[in-house]
């Protein structure tokens, strides 16, 4: 890396007196809208940020074709037991998933969505994937790749960001000027 052009005091572009860099700024407002996103359109279902994000994991995990079951739920979503288990009552009472019995290890239950919950989800989301297909339509088909390869560094950033912080690693002093 060429003197000068390295990383800015947290993160800032090189030149600044500091601060995040305007991309960081703009993730940080996206990742806020989005959460307001969910709040609002899963209110009007009466699901909560948790309801939801239980059917996110659930559905991504059963498209891989990996059994769910409440302890992966808890660990994905980093919830105690008994909350896990409020959360399975609640998405259960709300037809949104069924408990079953493993096939070959009946003491294990998995959880499966309901065709309601598919329904529900696709309403929830409907408005969203819209605005986003319409504003994703004034890109190129090279920059919606470059955006991809962009977001997908800054999902993997995060991912590490959480491992290191969970690991109870302390936080790395930013370098010198």
């Amino acid at each position: 890396m060429a003197e000068g052009t390295g990383p800015a005091p947290q993160g800032g572009p090189p030149g600044t007196a500091g601060g995040p860099h305007p991309l960081v700024r703009l993730l940080q407002e996206f990742t806020l809208e989005a959460n307001r996103y969910v709040d609002t359109a899963g209110g009007r279902k009466d699901m909560h940020r948790t309801d939801l994000n239980a059917l996110a994991v659930i559905m991504r995990h059963t498209a891989k074709g990996n059994v769910v079951t409440p302890g992966l739920l808890r660990k994905e979503l980093h919830l105690s037991s008994p909350a896990t288990t409020a959360l399975i009552d609640r998405l259960d009472h709300s037809g949104h998933v069924t408990r079953e019995r493993h096939s070959s290890d009946r003491r294990q239950v998995q959880l499966r969505m309901t065709p309601k919950a598919f329904q529900e989800g696709g309403a929830i989301f409907a408005p969203l994937a819209r605005q986003m297909g319409s504003a994703m339509a004034g890109f190129s088909a090279d920059e919606l790749e470059i955006v991809t390869r962009f977001m997908t560094a800054m999902v993997e950033a995060t991912i590490a960001a959480r491992e290191e912080s969970s690991a109870g690693r302390p936080d790395t002093p930013a370098p010198p000027n």
